[in-house]
């Protein structure tokens, strides 16, 4: 799989045309609570945020346990569109998408009314790696005068300089746009390194190959959570049709829920609810069993005495993540300037439909 970590940054280069004519295009596709099919079911938009994959096996075990039709509410999960599935959101060509805080603020300092209303990823599952193969790099200090397999996000180089002096390295690396595929890009010797999540594109390399020699953002210096994946939905849903919102956020936290408890079965639902994507059962049973094991959605047994509320969004370790990025001079606004103030997770995030 192609887009990593660096898949935050999606369409993030036309974020700022696309925002200078969100008040032309406003909501005007957005029928969410309005529209409904011949069996009288509230017709809604989820939009992916890159291909299938086990981030969105919730929505896929939503939809095929019935969970949405229970609540009134017909489902139609659509490709992420050109220009990224939170500026869809925002203009109302999609009622809800996957994405995750850190995105959420990225577009936010570009003037986007989009929230996090559920959160499923509760810590990072970011690696940067080489191929085994590359005996030159053994740390990340060894990335130095190396060549980094970008997508061209500002927040990427920002962790990777990062990693890099904080193993005692003075954080300065050449980059080359990814074209096809960072596997590829690392093979074809085009580039040295590049960014995976350990829950799909690890769980390929271990299966399938090439082997990866990785390390993980927290164990270099850099702070809070970067992978707060989650749903989002613009403001405008939230304060029109609040009800949607809580009935689409329960029943999707149901599904979940589910894949949590029932990995196998969510995996083989996945396979079958998005055949285009051609995704062989054994690998994504393993992609769940790395979710489950390594406890990515939450603590189980803290999820069962009722102690963490699945889908909580971690404003704190976000908060922490952004004040980085806004350290390391990330953010820009609609006109490309940079920002030096972070976004404020708890106000683009809420846990109210969680309950």
């Amino acid at each position: 799989m192609k887009k990593t970590v660096l898949r935050k940054a999606i369409a993030l280069l036309g974020a700022i045309a696309m925002l200078a004519g969100t008040a032309a295009c406003g909501h005007s596709n957005n029928t969410a609570g309005t529209a409904t099919d011949g069996d009288g079911l509230k017709k809604v938009t989820f939009m992916l945020s890159w291909a299938p994959d086990t981030n969105h096996i919730g929505v896929y075990v939503a939809k095929n346990k019935g969970y949405f039709k229970q609540v009134g509410l017909d489902v139609d999960i659509v490709a992420v569109a050109q220009a990224g599935a939170e500026q869809a959101v925002n203009n109302g060509v999609a009622d809800f998408a996957l994405s995750n805080l850190t995105n959420v603020g990225m577009y936010a300092t570009k003037g986007a009314k989009i929230k996090q209303v559920m959160q499923v990823q509760q810590k990072p599952s970011a690696i940067w790696c080489s191929l085994a193969s590359n005996k030159a790099i053994t740390s990340p200090k060894d990335f130095d005068g190396k060549t980094f397999a970008t997508f061209g996000s500002n927040e990427s180089d920002a962790v990777i300089r990062r990693m890099i002096q904080t193993d005692g390295g003075k954080g300065t690396f050449d980059k080359v746009t990814v074209g096809t595929s960072t596997f590829q890009t690392l093979s074809s010797k085009k580039a040295d390194f590049g960014g995976f999540y350990a829950t799909w594109e690890g769980v390929q390399a271990d299966m399938y190959g090439p082997k990866l020699n990785c390390f993980t953002e927290p164990d270099y210096g850099v702070p809070g959570n970067a992978d707060t994946i989650g749903v989002i939905t613009s403001d405008k849903t939230i304060s029109s049709n609040p009800n949607l919102v809580r009935k689409f956020v329960q029943a999707t936290k149901k599904g979940y829920e589910y894949a949590y408890a029932h990995p196998d079965d969510a995996a083989a639902i996945l396979v079958k609810e998005a055949p285009d994507a051609n995704l062989k059962l054994d690998f994504v049973k393993q992609s769940m069993k790395t979710i489950v094991n390594g406890q990515y959605w939450g603590d189980p047994a803290k999820i069962k005495d009722g102690s963490f509320i699945f889908g909580t969004n971690d404003a704190k370790g976000a908060q922490q993540y952004f004040d980085f990025l806004a350290k390391e001079d990330a953010y820009t606004d609609s006109h490309g300037k940079t920002v030096h103030t972070a976004p404020v997770a708890k106000d683009i995030s809420t846990d109210e439909f969680l309950g």
